[in-house]
């Protein structure tokens, strides 16, 4: 056997042992059964014998960590979706406000169709902004527009309707990396968003799988999607009511908060005033200082880009977007239609 011979024999040994090694290797997800790997024959040594009490919460099991009577409130958190030490992070918003960079969304307002979303996430924009609070869609769509080209420069990002679990679920199961929830007025209620964003033992988020675990999502990524995903989730929550504005400093100091975003428009809306007059702006301040004094992002509309301290912004909808296109592709030559004398189109 020539040499030749004998480097593509050992070449096409490598790889068919990768390839063994990749089908051996279990695709991502959050399957409550890929721990059984063998149903009917696996063998489970520290289960309660059957039929017996096994005394499980007054005693704990040989070996174990958290010892005597159970309690939920002392319990010590175990390292099994801890992140691999050195991980990096893979969200490009998140490492954007890490660096103090300014970050846009781009807002998707009406759209369904695939095609369009991916247009606006292939646009330049650091996130897609879904609106879901104001939006007439469901979350299928989302979830179909997001899993079409889901490694677009700007990331999976949602405004939620309202603070409740299922939204949160549905939002994040999917993929979104950045979350914004609206008209947050309480701590409790800021806490409650946080619980529900983030994987044990920051919050209470539920491992019940979704997309977001798929390889063409977030699967592959370096440290894992369950290990490293509180570590690079974006999570804004949004002044604007008055109560909202009373108690900003203390629910932006929430752990797991990353951003509160100052309600242009809804703030004039509950307070009477509109930009520019010193009642708005006094609000408008008074979020500002609760992001300085927090240490947090401070959001607002892209006209405020120029603001001090505000780094991160939403643009306007798709919708806008295709006309400021098409007036700038045309030019002198917008909106010169002919004129006719009769018909629905007289002028």
């Amino acid at each position: 056997m020539n040499n030749n011979l004998l480097k593509f024999t050992f070449s096409l040994s490598l790889a068919v042992a990768s390839l063994a090694t990749y089908a051996q290797t279990p695709a991502p997800n959050a399957d409550p059964y890929a721990d059984n790997a063998n149903p009917g024959a696996t063998a489970f040594p520290l289960a309660a014998p059957a039929g017996v009490d096994s005394g499980a919460s007054r005693r704990a099991l040989e070996g174990a960590a958290n010892t005597g009577r159970f309690n939920a409130s002392r319990w010590n958190y175990g390292d099994r979706f801890e992140a691999p030490p050195g991980a990096s992070i893979w969200n490009p918003v998140k490492a954007k406000m890490l660096e103090g960079g300014k970050v846009t969304a781009g807002t998707i307002f009406a759209a369904t169709d695939p095609s369009t979303y991916c247009a606006m996430a292939n646009a330049g924009y650091d996130f897609t902004w879904m609106e879901m609070q104001h939006g007439q869609r469901d979350w299928e769509y989302v979830s179909r527009m997001w899993r079409t080209c889901p490694h677009a420069g700007a990331v999976p990002g949602v405004r939620i309707a309202y603070t409740d679990e299922r939204e949160i679920q549905h939002a994040l199961d999917a993929g979104a990396l950045v979350l914004v929830v609206p008209t947050v007025d309480t701590v409790e209620e800021a806490q409650e968003i946080v619980d529900w964003t983030y994987f044990p033992p920051l919050g209470r988020r539920s491992n019940g799988g979704g997309q977001a675990f798929a390889r063409e999502m977030w699967g592959t990524v370096p440290g894992g999607y369950r290990n490293t995903i509180n570590d690079n989730l974006v999570l804004i929550l949004m002044i604007e009511t008055l109560e909202g504005v009373q108690n900003a400093a203390e629910i932006a100091k929430i752990p797991g908060v990353s951003a509160v975003f100052a309600a242009s428009g809804d703030l004039g809306n509950f307070s009477g005033y509109r930009q520019g007059e010193p009642d708005y702006e006094r609000l408008i301040n008074i979020v500002h200082d609760a992001a300085i004094g927090a240490g947090v992002r401070l959001c607002g509309a892209l006209a405020w880009r120029d603001r001090p301290d505000f780094t991160c912004f939403q643009a306007g909808s798709e919708t806008a977007a295709i006309a400021r296109g098409a007036r700038m592709e045309l030019g002198e030559l917008a909106n010169t239609q002919g004129n006719v004398a009769a018909g629905p189109l007289a002028k």
